[in-house]
């Protein structure tokens, strides 16, 4: 459970036997690869925020960081402070060292689908964060999910 923009508590509990949620970790809002990355997913929302499935982006991000960046880029789907590192740290999905600047406690590009009964479905954790999920990947692997 965490926090979104609007400080509103969301969990994967809130999807379970509704919808299939794709989770996308990022590094840090405002930065050029993340914000082309949920550009493209707000972009193709219908594909990613339907009857079938719910986008959550996820990142260490503070709240008010997280309502800002989704403001400004208009998305139109939740954004989750994983600010204490918790759920980056379930997922495996932290960066000892993140840049140049050697910040410790990023959350690592990646994408992860869980399905309506709680498994996790499709996985990918990117070493690289300017590289960007494959989203053909992901968009088969949804259409290949059924709703409970």
């Amino acid at each position: 459970t965490l926090y979104d923009s609007e400080k509103n508590k969301i969990s994967l509990n809130d999807y379970r036997g509704k919808k299939n949620v794709l989770l996308l970790f990022f590094p840090l809002a405002f930065t050029s690869v993340c914000t082309k990355e949920f550009c493209y997913v707000r972009d193709e929302i219908g594909r990613y925020v339907n009857e079938k499935v719910q986008v959550l982006g996820i990142s260490v991000d503070s709240t008010y960081a997280l309502a800002r960046y989704k403001l400004d880029q208009q998305f139109n789907f939740p954004l989750l402070s994983d600010f204490n590192k918790e759920v980056s740290g379930k997922y495996n999905v932290l960066y000892d060292i993140f840049s140049h600047m050697e910040l410790k406690g990023v959350s690592k590009r990646s994408a992860f689908i869980i399905d309506t009964k709680g498994l996790i479905q499709y996985a990918v954790v990117l070493q690289n964060a300017r590289d960007l999920p494959d989203f053909t990947e992901i968009d088969t692997k949804i259409d290949s999910l059924a709703i409970i």
